[in-house]
Order: structure tokens, then sequence, then C-alpha cells
């Protein structure tokens, strides 16, 4: 569900220093926002505040949103230290993998590059996109 970004109420927060948020606003100006904030039913933020001011300064009127009511000023408080605390970063084997089958994918071999083609040719010929 979208929601005016400006009637988005951020109170007190566990997060005092939001730090850079340029590679954050990169992210959402290349592929969007891909988890949904969090609010209550009175349009109080309860997880997301990075990601909230990174929309509002790259100028975004609306985001998306996902409520959760009927929790205690607990339940909240503890959803906004699990969103923050609950991550696993890649390995640096994991991050190396993952460049390198971005790289074949972006700069495909001569034969990967021929595959392609057939494939996007058999898509227009079955009129599929």
């Amino acid at each position: 569900m979208q929601v005016d970004i400006d009637q988005i109420i951020i109170r007190k927060r566990v997060r005092k220093n939001l730090g850079d948020l340029s590679s954050l606003m990169e992210s959402l100006r290349r592929h969007g926002l891909l988890n949904p904030i969090l609010i209550n039913n009175r349009n109080e933020l309860v997880a997301g505040h990075r990601r909230t001011e990174a929309a509002r300064r790259l100028g975004w009127t609306t985001i998306e949103v996902r409520i959760v009511d009927d929790r205690d000023e607990g339940d909240l408080v503890e959803m906004e230290i699990e969103e923050n605390t609950q991550r696993k970063s890649l390995t640096p084997d994991e991050l190396a993998e993952a460049y390198l089958r971005l790289d074949r994918i972006r700069n495909p071999g001569f034969f990967g590059r021929i595959w392609q083609a057939i494939r996007r040719f058999v898509r227009r010929l079955f009129g599929r996109r």
C-alpha cells in the first residue's frame, strides 16, 4: 500500500544517526524500494527510517508501507530493534562469487551472446517479451 511520505510520523527512534544515505539513495533510484517500511495504524514509523529519509531526499511523494497494528509500544520497539540487528552480510567469498556471476551475465562470451540472440528471436517469434 502506498502512503504519502509527508503523512508518516517519525517519533523517538532507537537509531540516532542515519549515517551516509547516498548508497541507499542510489539503490532506491536504480531498483526502487525492495522492502516496504513498517508503520502502525496511526502512520507512525515502526521500521525503515533510513529508507524513508532516502526516499524523501530523492523527492518521492509516496512510499510503499506495511501496516502493523494491534501492537503495544514494547512490540513496536522490539520490531525496530529486530529490523536493525537481524541481518547477515554476505561473506567475502559469497560477495566475490555474486560479482563474478553478475559479470558473466552482463558480459557474456561469444556463445552466451549467440544464445541470448536466439532466445530474443524465439520470444519475438512467439510474442513473449
